[in-house]
């Protein structure tokens, strides 16, 4: 009996670790197993991607996951509605400095292991004084405007009493680009997604000074992301492709399969990088400042803790940053609007026959679990946790109104 025909899917993807799921759907087959023909196309900014998804160059991308609920409030230069029906995973950023200002960081006291708040205080008391002995400001480069790295950075450096538009400078840099802006004296810190922070470690040129983990833990990165319009016209083709991306990040969160990940990541046509620059990211082991690894808990997570489910209160707190930051002023329509770019009812109808455990609910209360937690879901039970901010505050997208308040209050 002849099979039917692969239906032809193009996926566009930035190199990072947390493409794993796009690369390793096409490489390992799951994808050809749900009857997609998947083409991955690399590309080198995010802009590029957005720009490729709108006018139909690609069908899905490797997607940062603000950037959905950007076009929806109005945000991207081309006026076309995007959704999320999943994330790729958590966590995964971390943020680096030139070893100029880390030798400055260490004078005021930052610790080596990787402290937020020690760090942040650290960093503070360098801005304060003017350590660095330069003239311009401090710079600090971001992958995008939309960005959870622009938001997590912004987010640690106001916790630290740093004010993000008047104490240092934010820029946008592409990942691919960060490690030799750094060498050059152009910038003097990022947050990216890995490889990019191991990279400079590993040529001598960076220093890890903290992680996304860090900051806010089982945190929100990427997602993969389509216009509402081509989701509407193939629902069963989506629906497929969310089959073989599940399916996938079971096989890359078995740990038993790093080396094989670390090696299809590193490959020319993905992130073409040495594979001991990728690998330590995949087993949670990172050299903040040397070649030797130490664990970090939760750094990346491709399947566990709900990793893939499109939470609606991360799309909230996404916003709510947005808001905070001045790219957009608050209302109740753009809230919702916000709420309903991360669709996790389209999650749950192509996984419905998979047997997955996944939670009832489509948003929950951020940085409220503390330790790990056994929550009842259908079918079956969920661990999730532990998710809290560095500074302990915690987000209930059901009041996002008086989250937004008190921010503007700090």
């Amino acid at each position: 009996m002849t099979s039917p025909p692969l239906i032809p899917v193009r996926a566009g993807f930035l190199p990072l670790v947390d493409a794993a799921l796009l690369i390793a759907a096409k490489e390992k087959d799951f994808a050809r197993e749900e009857g997609i023909d998947l083409s991955l196309t690399r590309e080198t900014s995010w802009a590029n991607i957005r720009d490729r998804v709108s006018v139909g160059h690609f069908d899905v991308a490797h997607m940062l996951a603000p950037l959905p609920i950007a076009a929806n409030l109005g945000l991207s230069p081309l006026d076309v509605p995007f959704i999320a029906p999943m994330a790729l995973g958590l966590g995964g950023n971390a943020v680096t400095v030139s070893k100029r200002l880390w030798s400055a960081l260490e004078e005021q006291g930052a610790p080596s292991d990787g402290d937020p708040a020690r760090v942040g205080a650290a960093l503070r008391n360098v801005i304060k004084t003017g350590q660095t002995r330069q003239e311009r400001l401090l710079v600090f480069a971001v992958v995008q405007s939309f960005s959870g790295h622009h938001y997590e950075l912004r987010y640690w450096l106001a916790a630290c009493g740093i004010d993000p538009d008047r104490d240092l400078t934010i820029t946008v840099v592409p990942p691919p680009l960060m490690v030799d802006a750094l060498k050059s004296g152009r910038i003097d810190g990022y947050c990216v997604g890995e490889p990019w922070n191991t990279a400079a470690v590993h040529d001598g040129s960076g220093r890890i000074v903290t992680t996304k983990s860090s900051i806010w833990r089982s945190s929100p990165e990427k997602v993969l992301g389509v216009t509402k319009e081509w989701a509407e016209t193939n629902p069963l083709t989506l629906a497929a492709v969310l089959r073989a991306l599940h399916r996938t990040s079971l096989w890359c969160e078995d740990k038993s399969n790093n080396a094989e990940l670390a090696d299809l990541l590193a490959g020319p046509d993905y992130l073409n990088l040495p594979q001991a620059v990728v690998l330590p990211a995949i087993e949670n082991r990172i050299a903040l400042g040397d070649k030797e690894p130490r664990p970090i808990a939760d750094f990346l997570t491709f399947a566990g803790k709900a990793a893939t489910f499109p939470w609606q209160s991360h799309a909230l707190w996404f916003y709510s940053q947005m808001v905070r930051w001045g790219q957009v002023a608050h209302s109740p329509q753009r809230a919702q609007a916000a709420r309903l770019s991360y669709r996790p009812d389209l999650y749950r109808q192509a996984l419905s026959g998979l047997n997955v455990a996944m939670p009832g609910a489509s948003s929950k209360i951020e940085g409220a679990l503390t330790e790990r937690t056994h929550l009842p879901a259908a079918r079956g039970q969920l661990v999730l946790g532990p998710d809290g901010f560095f500074d302990g505050v915690i987000f209930d997208p059901d009041r996002v109104e008086d989250y937004i308040a008190a921010l503007h209050k700090n």
